[in-house]
């Protein structure tokens, strides 16, 4: 979308928090995929590489909570607030429709 387009509708800022969204989902996906690989593998050194790897996803995820966290895009310990920035930004999707 044109960047002067998105600034009139007010979207600018919620492209980079769909991304940012994206990826953090995508993190705590691949987290959940290791974990059950390494209670999977019967092999220590199988099990000793996929440890390393869920380690730098962890800390990958970190990096990009924190990210959204300075931004404002993310409120982990204010589920009220969380709430109605989602709340927000499903309006803002539904509204896109109607312009």
């Amino acid at each position: 979308m044109n960047p002067l387009i998105e600034k009139l509708i007010g979207v600018a800022d919620l492209s980079d928090q769909v991304i940012a969204t994206d990826i953090l989902m995508a993190a705590k996906a691949e987290i959940r995929n290791y974990a059950v690989a390494i209670t999977e593998s019967a092999s220590p050194e199988v099990r000793q590489s996929l440890t390393q790897q869920i380690e730098e996803v962890i800390h990958f995820h970190e990096q990009i909570s924190n990210y959204m966290i300075e931004k404002g895009f993310y409120h982990p310990h204010d589920v009220p607030k969380q709430l109605d920035q989602d709340m927000h930004i499903a309006q803002t999707a539904l509204n896109l429709g109607n312009n």
